[in-house]
């Protein structure tokens, strides 16, 4: 995985993304389209979906970041403060609870306001990619699940990241529309 593969992949997938989600009008932004993984009685709209893309992208410099540094268990999904190891269900569930409370967080925030927060993640991202050599790329962070724990991988998979959300969006687009008629 290079720099050069990875950059086109982020900037050619966001743009994509901005304007999937430019071409929404307002209802179609805020209207529900899935069931909250976290908790039964509310939905996500388009617009949670966005931010909680923001959140992860975050989340993974921090954590490639901690990895170059040297920390250990920098992806701390299986870990238990206690030193148990925890079930993938309570993994998701404690994901699960963090991604509401981001979304809930900025539940109210218009479009502008969002993009310009994934702008502020992207640049970060695009920071960190300029600061690792191609050994660094190529490095596997120990317990990560996502591209196969490849640090260039895992900084890639911003894009496909938000391609499968979108991807719900629509689902849970469609399925409303069907349902109405």
């Amino acid at each position: 995985m290079n720099r050069l593969e990875i950059e086109k992949t982020l900037n050619e997938d966001r743009a994509w993304l901005i304007d999937a989600y430019a071409a929404l009008g307002d209802a179609e932004l805020t209207d529900p389209v899935t069931p909250s993984e976290h908790d039964g009685s509310k939905t996500w709209n388009a617009k949670d979906h966005l931010v909680h893309l923001i959140l992860i992208e975050r989340n993974w410099n921090n954590m490639i970041r901690r990895h170059i540094a040297g920390e250990k268990d920098t992806v701390g999904l299986g870990s238990a403060k206690l030193g148990k190891e925890r079930t993938r269900e309570e993994i998701m569930a404690g994901v699960h609870k963090w991604t509401e409370s981001w979304a809930d967080k900025h539940r109210t925030d218009s479009l502008d306001e969002i993009v310009a927060l994934g702008q502020s993640a992207r640049a970060e991202t695009l920071q960190l990619l300029s600061e690792l050599t191609q050994e660094q790329l190529d490095d596997k962070i120990p317990g990560a699940p996502w591209a196969d724990g490849v640090t260039g991988g895992i900084i890639e998979a911003n894009a496909g990241h938000g391609r499968m959300h979108w991807n719900w969006v629509k689902e849970g687009r469609e399925k409303a529309a069907s349902a109405k008629r």
